[in-house]
This record gives structure tokens, sequence and C-alpha cells, in this order.
């Protein structure tokens, strides 16, 4: 095995990239490039059935755009290729081939429906977990060579050893430990001489000299059947890292189903969602550094990193952690890239038109300079900015409320009636209104400026007042004044 770091992150194709195989990405590229290695994306697409159009693209496309640039792939080669396991077939049958001159497989030709009777009255026993019952196991060569001869079909079994027990040290859990007498023969080439994962995976690790790999804890399972492998061949398996669960905020193990969080990274690009920040908050789940800060760049986060401050305990999936922290770099944005991220959702919901004239755009840069700063993500413009696109107010009962004050009758008039002698709609002249209405009537702070806030823009929060109601315009507020009155 080489002495360079090389991990691999190796997604199936039967699905878009997922916020569990980011963050499983995103820890192998962080590990290799903390200890300048290599970092490898191979395709397991040997579940043909389950593969889906697109779904290689959107791994690659989207790991792209997060920032987890690889070093090898499908895309870009590299001295190991084929990445693809589906283009390493001729491999994985060789080496099946070797195993069972070895006396360590063997072919098996019990059907589906055997199987499963046999699985059935094992449970009826009270089995919990059924095993294969090594029927295949003892046939003689003569016996073999009959029933392929009779072009019966067969999956090939590894020949599980006895009274072995299969010990790792986890770099996330120490050391870990399981017994063969817990595994039955397991089949290592289907029946249409594809491989199953477990088999497949070994082969290509150590051929592309992988020296460790994390990944997440639903795999630990399989770990020992990939060292019965590893040790088949007399290869130095690498070392293992498997990572907690991510669970949602009812600590429950995060399911595709669960329609409570966005699942797809490709759903959060879609919302405007930047990718500096879904990287660093993808590298605190299940991950922290030393001390207390939570906003880092992506080199830092490389330098950082150290596999032993990985969490033993599940990763909650916090969405409004994740709001505050992509509002954290929306802040950091200069008002050319904020219009560029956010105007696409206006437009694409008919609020402004595709082409815009150039009032139109200054008047759109405005808009979203207001939002700047309370903007979680780039489609959140839309609902924050709705009272500029609304004909006709509606109140919620709190807002009823707040205009139902005695006060406010006299306090709307008299600001319908300054608004009326400004000649010049600017900031600082609807200021300057407001301070007269102050004077006239004697009413101030809250009882001045919340039922004026409410009335011309039907909201009790918002953006600065004075920039709001001049982006509003003179007509559509002294308009909807006149409503309320």
């Amino acid at each position: 095995m080489t002495n360079k770091v090389r991990v691999r992150y190796a997604p199936s194709p039967t699905g878009h990239l997922h916020i569990g195989g980011a963050r499983t990405a995103l820890f192998n590229f962080l590990y290799a490039k903390h200890h300048d290695g290599d970092f490898i994306v191979r395709i397991e697409d040997t579940d043909v059935a389950r593969n889906i159009e697109g779904g290689e693209a959107s791994q690659l496309d989207n790991l792209k755009w997060l920032g987890i640039d690889y070093d090898e792939s499908i895309d870009i080669g590299g001295p190991y290729a084929p990445y693809r396991q589906m283009e390493r077939l001729e491999i994985y049958t060789e080496y099946a081939n070797k195993l069972i001159d070895m006396g360590m497989a063997y072919k098996c030709f019990c059907t589906t429906e055997e199987l499963e009777a046999d699985r059935e009255a094992q449970q009826e026993r009270g089995v919990a977990a059924p095993m294969y019952n090594g029927k295949c196991r003892h046939l003689s060569k003569e016996e073999v060579a009959a029933k392929e001869e009779a072009g019966e079909p067969y999956t090939i079994r590894f020949k599980v050893p006895e009274n072995v027990v299969y010990k790792f040290d986890d770099l996330v859990r120490g050391e870990i430990s399981f017994e063969s007498k817990d595994i039955g023969d397991w089949v290592i080439v289907k029946a249409n001489g594809i491989p199953t994962y477990n088999y497949a995976v070994v082969l290509d690790d150590h051929m592309m000299d992988i020296t460790h790999v994390f990944r997440g804890e639903e795999h630990l399972s399989n770990t020992p059947k990939q060292l019965m492998i590893f040790n088949a061949f007399g290869f130095e398996p690498p070392h293992y890292g498997h990572m907690t669960l991510i669970v949602n905020e009812n600590h429950k193990k995060l399911s595709k189903r669960d329609e409570s969080i966005i699942q797809f990274v490709k759903q959060y690009r879609d919302l405007g969602y930047l990718p500096e920040a879904m990287f660093n908050f993808f590298a605190l789940l299940g991950w922290s550094p030393e001390g207390e800060e939570e906003i880092f760049t992506k080199e830092e986060l490389i330098e950082k990193f150290d596999e032993k401050r990985l969490s033993k305990s599940p990763s909650m999936f916090d969405k409004q952690k994740l709001k505050w922290m992509n509002n954290q770099y929306m802040k950091k944005l200069n008002s050319e890239e904020v219009v560029a991220l956010t105007l696409p959702f206006l437009q694409k919901d008919g609020l402004l038109p595709e082409n815009l004239s150039e009032e139109q755009q200054e008047w759109a840069n405005k808009l979203i300079g207001l939002y700047h700063e309370q903007m979680s993500f780039g489609a959140e413009i839309v609902d924050l900015s709705r009272m500029f696109f609304t004909e006709e107010l509606a109140y919620t009962d709190e807002e009823k409320e707040v205009l139902a004050g005695e006060q406010v009758p006299e306090v709307m008039a008299a600001f319908k009636e300054q608004l009326q002698q400004l000649e010049s709609f600017e900031p600082a002249d609807i200021k300057k209104a407001i301070k007269t209405v102050q004077k006239e009537t004697g009413h101030k702070g809250k009882n001045l400026f919340m039922p004026i806030r409410v009335a011309t823009t039907g909201e009790m929060h918002g953006p600065e007042l004075n920039d709001a109601l001049s982006l509003l315009g003179k007509d559509t507020v002294v308009k909807r004044i006149e409503a309320f009155i």
C-alpha cells in the first residue's frame, strides 16, 4: 500500500447528491487535503436496475459546486482508471474465480424460492438473523459441472471461515470486533455476473491504493465481510472510520422520506444557498474544531481537520443554524453579487420582468439592497419583499390591533397631508414628514411609527421605514393610507 494518503467517495448513481453523501465526501476530502493526499470519486453503478438518468452527473456537478474538488474520477481520469465499476467487471470475475480455485468460494445453485423458504423456516424457529444454510458448499466438482451443463443459474458465495474474530481499530469508535459465526456464506457475484458491493469494494480499494475510508455508520456491519476478502487475498485493508448518524430536530434518524428537512444538495442550490456556507455547515455535522468559532473558510477547515475530533454521538441537522450560517455568508457578498443571486427568483415568480429597463434595474437593486442583511438565502427575497408587489394589504389580528389605537386616525390623516405636500419622495423627505407629524400631533415612538408602518406596508417589522416607503413610491403609499382611512 502507498504511503501517500488516498481516500475515496464512492456514490451509487441511484440518486442525486444527498446531504449524508455530501458530508461523507467532505470528511474524506478534508482528511485527504489535510495530509496532502488524493481524493478520488469512484462510481459504484452495479445496482443497474436502480440507477437513474443524470445520477452520475448530479453527484459530480454538486460536489464541484460545493467546492469538494477531486483528483481522480470518471470525468478527469487518473492512473487507477477505470473509475466506474461496470467497466471493471472482468477484474471481479477474475478474482472470484481465484477464490473458487483457492477453495474460499463456491458456486451456489439454490433458487430464490428455495432461499426464501429456508429463510421463513428459520424465522419460524425463532432465528433472529437467518443465514444461508450452506447447501451448495459441499457439492462435488462433478455435481457442479452437471448443474452448469444443465444450464442452471448460479451465484458465487464466499466461504466464511469458522471461529474467526474480525477486529479493527475504527478511527471514530475505537476497537470493534465481529465473529464469523454470526455471518453466513454470502454472495460475492450475482447470477447475472455482477459483483455485490462488499466484494467489489475490496478489490477497488486495494487496486486504487485507498489508505483510509470515512463512511456512515450504516456501513459498520459491512466491514467484517470486506475484511474477509482482504484476508483471503492477503491484502492490507484501509483504516476505517464510521461516522455517526445525522438526525433531525426530533433526534430521529434522517430518512429520505422525512419531509421536515430538505434532503438534496441541488435543492439548496436551487433555493439560493451559497456553496461556501453549505461546505462550512456540513463540516460541522459530526466534527468540531477547538474553540467556539463556527465560521471557517475552506482552507481553514482543511488546516484544522482532525479525525480525533469526529463525534461519537449523532449529529443534528439544525435548519435554523444553516439559515443563520448562510446569512453570515450572504452579508459578505457585495451588492452586485447579492443582486445576481436573488434577482432571478423575483423574475421566476413573475414579480419582475425577464428583461429589465435601466429604471427597473435600478429599482430592483434598491429593493434587494433593503433586504441584503436580513436574507438567509436567495429565494427568501420573494416572501420578504411581497409588500412591494401587493395591490391590497391584508392585516393580521395583531396588525389590526395596532391600527385600532385611538391616536391612529389623527396620525394617518396628518401623515397623508404631509406626504401630499412633498415634491421629492426620497427617504430624507419622508423622515422629515414623519418628524412634522410628531410635532403636530404630539404622538411619538411606537404610537407614531408602528401605525404608519402597518398601514403603508402591511407588516409590523421590516426594512428601514423611510427607505421602504421611498421605494414603494408616493402614489402607492398615499393610496394605501386612503384605503386604510
